[in-house]
């Protein structure tokens, strides 16, 4: 396991993996965390069993969830086993905590759905040999940024996930690490908005902080505010799921639209592509499953190369 260490203690090593999914996710159904943890065992019994024993600890909680007729469990820290994972510091600390209400909410698919595409990654990367965890993502961040079309306020860019991912050429064996935004749109916002999140990514590309100016001098720029961040701009995936293949199609084609007309996405250099939750898991990221979100809409992998535009 490529986290073999643990916050309880005094548990087994699968419980204790769990303990730090459940930490950084926040709300994991059973099958999920079968899938992220313990692939390697055929039935999830074993791991239902280990998440037991962290219930019984009083370290999780759980809630169910109505899913083709029948009821799975969705699994979350309580403040105990929150502060037991904390005592480790394997994580850095994040001070949201599940309660119940907010696991029966109307986030819950959403957070779920973020999961299952974070999933997709863990999945290709053990098919193809590349390095991907159940910790290599993390859930809304925040990145702050300013734009001079509402001067002196402070922005708040908060992706679905940011995702971390060790790409290795077979021919040359090369290892690359990719870091991608993640936005998870489950057709419930129109797709104006999901435009307007386009807009925040492209600002927040752009985003150049300003050093204040001393007596007698200007106010002089920096380096972009990203850079404090990342060695490359990540690369931003929108992942579509909850309506047909059909509306998806129309809501990608609006997307891009509407992508198009908006001067501050066009003149940025943000790589941003989007595909199907569906397509994501049945093909992998490094299959030609993303539409460009600008330029022409010939289908590409997650590496988002610019195109040409005569091909």
């Amino acid at each position: 396991m490529p986290y073999p260490h643990a916050g309880p203690t005094g548990l087994g090593q699968i419980a204790q993996q769990a303990a730090l999914v459940l930490y950084q996710h926040r709300l994991v159904s059973t099958t999920q965390m079968h899938q992220l943890i313990a692939p390697h065992h055929t039935r999830a019994e074993y791991l239902r069993r280990q998440l037991h024993t962290l219930r019984k600890a009083g370290f999780a909680e759980t809630v169910g969830r109505r899913t083709t007729g029948q009821t799975e469990l969705l699994w979350w820290l309580t403040e105990k086993g929150a502060t037991a994972v904390e005592s480790g510091n394997l994580l850095p600390q994040r001070s949201y905590r599940m309660t119940p209400e907010a696991a029966l909410g109307p986030l819950q698919e959403h957070t779920l759905a973020t999961i299952d595409t974070g999933l997709a990654f863990v999945d290709w990367a053990r098919r193809l040999g590349h390095e991907c965890g159940c910790l290599d993502w993390s859930p809304e961040i925040a990145h702050y940024y300013r734009e001079d079309a509402r001067p002196g306020e402070e922005l708040n860019l908060i992706p679905d996930a940011v995702l971390n991912y060790v790409h290795t050429n077979d021919r040359t064996k090369q290892r690359t690490l990719l870091t991608f935004f993640v936005e998870v749109d489950r057709a419930q916002m129109t797709t104006a908005r999901l435009a307007q999140k386009l807009h925040a990514y492209a600002a927040y590309h752009d985003y150049v902080p300003q050093q204040p100016a001393s007596r007698g001098t200007r106010t002089r720029r920096t380096i972009p505010a990203w850079r404090h961040r990342y060695p490359a701009f990540p690369r931003l995936l929108l992942v579509l799921t909850g309506a047909s293949a059909t509306r998806l199609t129309r809501r990608i084609a609006d997307l891009r639209s509407l992508a198009a007309s908006d001067p501050t996405l066009t003149r940025s250099g943000l790589r941003a592509g989007v595909t199907t939750l569906d397509e994501l898991h049945a093909r992998g990221p490094f299959q030609p499953v993303f539409t460009p979100v600008l330029g022409p809409a010939q289908p590409t992998d997650a590496w988002l190369r610019p195109q040409n535009p005569a091909n």
